[in-house]
Order: C-alpha cells, then structure tokens, then sequence
C-alpha cells in the first residue's frame, strides 16, 4: 500500500518573551533584541502538521484531516491560542519559548494522539510570514 503525506494547517495567536532569567537585561537584549521585551510580544501563528500514512482503502485518506484538525484543537490550539507562552501553558513551562523549542514541544503532545498506522512526518511553524521552523522528529536527530 502506498504511504502518502497530509498536511493540516491551524491557526493561532499568541504572545511571548525570548529571555534567560540568568542573564543581564543588556545580554538577554544584545542576544534576543526587540523579543527580549519585559512587556511581551505576539504573533499570529500558522501551524502545519503533515502525517505519513498509508491509504485506507475504504475512505482514501491516509487519515481524516478534521480529526487531524480536532487533535490539533484539544492538543495544542486550546492551550496556545490568546496566551502568554511563558506564563500560561503548563506543557512549555522552564521553556524559552523560541520557535524552535516551541515546534519541538507541539510534537511531543502531537505525536502519541494519532491514528494506528499513521505517524508525524514533520510540523512547520511560522511565527511570521517570513519566519518559520520544521521539527521532523527525534528519528531524524539521530540521522544527523
């Protein structure tokens, strides 16, 4: 049976600050600049989340993407979206909240939530427009 990639994408608004609490506030600025912001900032997240899976072959889906959406919805968009990441998600807590550490967070609570047979293949997260992160998994860290 052919495996096949599917992508959902979700969205969501949230805010943060990018600091280490052992740092001065002149390094925590020199390295962070602007998102270093002791009043917080915000973007408007965009999230896709791709499955690999084969095809069923009664319903031709790898998996049925408003389930993907739902999972997507309970696991994450309902903790993340209109909060402070450093202050109000139990799950990113002793977290910088860096894209990059924020995608690797969204799969850990992704990744044990998905139909038998079908597993994540990678999760892009675009914190702006033109600023964005792909995780592909722990597998591919031992790739590397």
């Amino acid at each position: 049976m052919p495996e096949v990639l599917a992508t959902r994408r979700v969205h969501f608004c949230a805010a943060h600050r990018l600091f280490r609490a052992d740092w001065t506030d002149e390094r925590n600025a020199e390295v962070f600049g602007e998102c270093a912001n002791p009043n917080w900032h915000g973007h408007n997240y965009e999230l896709d989340v791709t499955v690999r899976g084969p095809i069923d072959p009664e319903t031709g889906f790898v998996m049925d993407l408003k389930g993907l959406k739902e999972t997507l919805e309970e696991r994450v968009v309902a903790d993340v979206d209109h909060r402070n990441l450093n202050t109000e998600v139990g799950w990113l807590e002793g977290l910088n909240p860096s894209t990059e550490n924020f995608v690797v967070a969204i799969w850990d609570r992704v990744a044990g939530s998905l139909p038998r047979g079908v597993r994540l293949a990678r999760i892009v997260l675009h914190e702006t427009p033109r600023h964005s992160v792909e995780y592909r998994g722990p597998s591919e860290e031992s790739d590397a």
